[in-house]
């Protein structure tokens, strides 16, 4: 027996397989004559996979399709709850849960608010969050297919947290730790990428080919779409730009750099100057909530506090411009709340500062997603991953 043929053969079965459960995943209701037409495949072979498809529930069969003169077609669909996945967004002051099925639906949602917790304790919150999620998961041929897991720092190749500076943790090997509690597959992925990819693949980055995701939280990081794949550099490790320099004798930053972006673009800049300029509440803890409300009000101070975060957005997305020249920025998580008060300054110092070349084709978004772009992100790399299961690259075209 040739091994190596009936090896070549079944690499070329499964990924026919693969792209006939796409186009259908893509294009459903559709039938399998179309499907042999998209793909190039013939007839029969097409008929023997979705065979196999429907037989392992990932697609089903429903009434005949209109009629192109002859017999009406049975067409097919993709069976969007054969199974669920996990995405969470585990940020600095908060995380996000949800449970989606294999297109992204979401079916279920928790979201906890924390401040200055320990590692272990937010651990404590992502199990709880996770079994939470678990509990409420409909019946499914296949459950769980995954979780996966956005975090505000640097993550490698292989899923492991190296530095996440404004959670103070370093060389945490978070992936391991869920994969014995739940015996699933996990994917750890920078929250920025995820959210990039959350954007691509749900909500404002859908029609751009080459985009820039910028994650405006307590930290700032971003996430790049370039010729429609998600860019992490050599080792996972791009996107950092949160921390490049925008004031050489600036103030020192938790990564151990001066003048971080971050400590003049993002939240935690934003309640600094807050406490600066008096805008204390009585009673409660002064938010990214509260200021917003404030400036709702009218509170020209609190209004103030927002058009110089804008301001110095425009500073680092200027420089993102230049290197990159995106069809598009999105501006997402918390701080995208702030639309209103951040849009006017941002707009107005991008037109003074960046080249006119530049500005030709080029959008600035906030996120239609709002808050849920690294969930849904990372929900959708373990899709993908389901999907893909011989394959560690969760970096394919989108």
């Amino acid at each position: 027996m040739n091994l190596s043929k009936t090896w070549n053969q079944h690499v070329v079965k499964q990924e026919n397989k693969s792209l006939v459960l796409k186009t259908i995943r893509e294009l459903s209701p559709i039938s399998r004559a179309d499907i042999a037409n998209q793909t190039g495949l013939n007839k029969g072979t097409v008929s023997s996979l979705v065979s196999e498809l429907l037989d392992e529930h990932l697609i089903y069969e429903s009434g005949p399709g209109e009629s192109s003169g002859g017999r009406r077609p049975v067409m097919l669909l993709f069976n969007q709850v054969a199974g669920f996945s996990i995405g969470i967004d585990l940020g600095v002051n908060y995380l996000l849960g949800v449970l989606t099925d294999l297109q992204g639906k979401i079916y279920e949602e928790k979201i906890v608010k924390f401040s200055h917790l320990s590692y272990e304790q937010i651990q404590q919150k992502l199990f709880d969050t996770i079994d939470d999620l678990l509990s409420k998961t409909p019946k499914s041929p296949y459950g769980i297919i995954g979780i996966g897991i956005g975090v505000p720092g640097t993550v490698n190749n292989s899923g492991k947290i190296l530095l996440a500076p404004n959670l103070n943790w370093r060389n945490i090997d978070l992936k391991s730790i869920l994969q014995e509690k739940y015996k699933l597959p996990i994917i750890i992925e920078n929250e920025a990428n995820a959210g990039a990819y959350g954007e691509k693949k749900f909500g404002a980055g859908k029609d751009f080919t080459n985009l820039v995701y910028v994650s405006v939280g307590i930290g700032i990081g971003v996430g790049l779409i370039l010729n429609n794949e998600l860019y992490k550099g050599n080792n996972g490790f791009s996107g950092e730009l949160g921390h490049m320099t925008i004031e050489i004798n600036g103030a020192k930053c938790s990564c151990g750099n001066k003048g971080c972006w971050e400590l003049y673009a993002s939240e935690q800049a934003l309640i600094k100057n807050a406490e600066h300029a008096g805008l204390l509440p009585a009673g409660e803890e002064l938010s990214l909530e509260y200021l917003n409300e404030v400036a709702e009000s009218g509170n020209k101070k609190a209004i103030e506090q927002f058009e110089i975060i804008g301001e110095n957005l425009a500073v680092g997305i200027n420089n993102i411009i230049n290197i990159f020249n995106p069809q598009q920025i999105i501006i997402g998580n918390r701080m995208a709340s702030a639309k209103h008060w951040l849009t006017e300054p941002l707009e107005k110092r991008m037109v003074d500062r960046t080249l006119w070349f530049q500005q030709k084709d080029l959008q600035i978004d906030f996120s239609e997603l709002s808050t849920h772009s690294a969930a849904l992100g990372v929900a959708a790399f373990v899709v993908e991953n389901f999907f893909n299961n011989d394959s560690q690259n969760y970096s394919a075209a989108l």
